[in-house]
């Protein structure tokens, strides 16, 4: 039996609270999302739904980057938004196109200093809207593979450190990997949106990278997983862990806390987890109306994430997070 302790006691300070904390946060815990949008100059285009957000053009980018890396954010993670879309998403494998461009700006103003990761999907270049190219109703899992991978060596030739494959089409971390080392890029981490939920709460996303669903299924439930079930979660992640990933991902992050719970348990591998553009917009929506303090519930949300057992947490909030726990 343990004696009876006094828990006040462990309580009763600054000092003590803090020689006693299980877990703390770090600005090297976050990741920051960024959205560069093709044909801008000179500026950054607020989102309305995600305040503090912004579409930015290269050099809003890269002032961002710079910000972050001032703040000690040690990775960003880039969405291209760009021009023209078309059936089988071809400017996201492009090598003039709007994210190879931001790898490279990036990487010649800041080198070493900050790693760039880059989502890597066909849902925000085609004009359909889907993670792969469709025929009807149906989504294309092994047409889209190959054009995924092809996208990956796009961005890893451009200079990107990570590559983060957020689509969840069957084989595709496999794919990426041979290409990749077929290539010479066996030292580009993969990030995988191992799991990944057919979420409510993307609503936000959409809007900041200007797409939806034009044609074809009205969602993406096909290839997302069911937000009921727990056990499809451990085989997505062993599927990809035995396919080359080197970092495994939940999405979304505060619904799913138990999932990072259970994974950040059973598997030795780190684990991201995504706080997503719903739950990021519910707080600042909650904050401007003053219903909450929003450092504070920031900072408790964040905490949640790492407790649940996230290695590294994605978030809209990396930056004023690093600045409140410096």
């Amino acid at each position: 039996m343990y004696p009876k302790i006094r828990m006040r006691r462990l309580r009763s300070s600054p000092l003590v609270r803090a020689m006693v904390t299980e877990y703390d946060l770090s600005p090297s815990n976050f990741v920051l999302p960024l959205f560069v949008k093709e044909g801008l100059e000179g500026k950054a285009i607020p989102i309305p739904s995600m305040p503090g957000v912004f579409q930015h053009s290269l050099d809003s980018l890269v002032e961002e980057c710079h910000r972050a890396s001032e703040l000690g954010v040690p990775t960003v993670i880039l969405f291209g938004i760009p021009k023209k879309r078309d059936p089988v998403g071809s400017e996201a494998y492009n090598p003039k196109g709007i994210v190879p461009t931001a790898v490279r700006a990036i990487k010649e103003e800041l080198e070493e200093r900050l790693l760039v990761a880059c989502d890597v999907c066909l849902c925000g270049y085609t004009d359909h809207g889907h993670c792969a190219p469709i025929d009807g109703e149906e989504i294309l899992n092994d047409e889209g593979v190959k054009l995924l991978a092809e996208a990956s060596v796009q961005y890893a030739r451009a200079g990107a450190d990570i590559i983060a494959p957020s689509d969840m089409m069957d084989g595709r971390v496999k794919a990426i990997r041979s290409r990749l080392s077929e290539e010479g890029h066996d030292e580009t981490i993969i990030i995988s949106y191992a799991v990944k939920f057919a979420s409510s709460f993307y609503g936000p996303f959409r809007e900041a990278s200007e797409s939806g669903f034009e044609a074809g299924p009205k969602d993406r439930k096909s290839h997302q997983m069911d937000p009921a079930n727990l056990s499809q979660a451990f085989r997505e992640v062993e599927l990809d862990i035995e396919e080359g990933a080197d970092i495994v991902m939940v999405k979304p992050a505060l619904p799913y806390l138990d999932v990072i719970r259970a994974l950040s348990q059973r598997y030795p591998v780190p684990l991201a987890a995504f706080q997503v553009s719903g739950e990021y917009a519910m707080l600042k929506a909650a904050a401007q109306n003053g219903w909450i303090d929003e450092t504070k519930c920031m900072l408790e949300t964040l905490l949640a994430i790492r407790r649940a057992g996230a290695t590294l947490t994605i978030t809209y909030f990396a930056k004023e997070a690093a600045e409140a726990v410096r």
